[in-house]
């Protein structure tokens, strides 16, 4: 009986070390989720040769001094944003970039890659536009807040950001040692209270992907007076994008 108990035992303790050894090999195939290009004109199109890649960046050219660069969701095409922000922002170039293995871009994405890449670009954007906006959403919020304690950025905007996403697997993976395995980390808790230009954040009021308690935590991160917060009522994470209070917010925070 002993010997049975041992062996069942034995057992739940092996598969559980395949699943953890599984989740870390295959863990970024649970982060990123690379989506094919929608808009592909070459008029519409800048490519930038990064360290080991070459990333695409769906762009609205705009002479002047003013420039917004946006990172999207995990699951985002974000050149399907181009219509819209070209609406919504007339006086601002725009500067939309595709995450490795994303729109046509090269190599697969990880988060140094990312933060390298959004680096790169924005000295690119800051030459040529002294006024440089920096916007993020869901997952790009963690590459925008790096970015914004790094370079000379003239606001920030985030849209349904996390404080990390240590803390978002912890949470949904509760039963597994997320914080020993995750690469990926995002954690933009200890980046925030380097922010020192005005900062908007827009979240949804019924967001079940970022729980507010997560955002909560990365807005009692910033320095007093440095961060607002906007929240879309009746809004859910992926709805947020077609509420009609998302306009004006975004545009609250140039």
């Amino acid at each position: 009986m002993t010997r049975s108990i041992l062996g069942v035992l034995l057992l739940v303790v092996l598969g559980y070390v395949i699943v953890c050894v599984a989740v870390y090999f295959y863990q970024r195939s649970l982060i990123y989720f690379p989506q094919p290009r929608h808009l592909s004109a070459a008029q519409s199109t800048m490519r930038l040769p990064v360290d080991g890649a070459e990333i695409v960046v769906t762009v609205r050219p705009h002479a002047g001094p003013k420039a917004i660069v946006y990172f999207g969701g995990n699951a985002e095409d974000v050149s399907y944003s181009l219509g819209a922000f070209s609406a919504w922002f007339p006086d601002h170039a725009l500067y939309l970039m595709h995450y490795r293995g994303y729109g046509g871009s090269t190599s697969s994405p990880t988060e140094h890659a990312n933060h390298a890449d959004a680096a790169a670009l924005f000295r690119v954007v800051h030459a040529r536009h002294p006024d440089v906006v920096v916007l993020g959403r869901s997952l790009g919020t963690g590459v925008a807040v790096r970015l914004a304690s790094t370079q000379p950025a003239s606001r920030l905007i985030l849209v349904t950001p996390y404080d990390s996403i240590t803390e978002i697997a912890a949470r949904a993976y509760w039963f597994l040692p997320t914080r020993w395995l995750l690469l990926d980390t995002y954690e933009s808790v200890r980046d925030a209270p380097s922010i020192k230009v005005p900062t908007t954040v827009i979240v949804a009021e019924h967001d079940a992907e970022i729980p507010r308690s997560s955002t909560d935590r990365l807005m009692a991160r910033f320095a007093p007076g440095i961060a607002r917060l906007v929240e879309i009522p009746g809004a859910d994470h992926n709805s947020l994008l077609g509420e009609p209070g998302y306009r004006p917010a975004l545009q609250s925070g140039l």
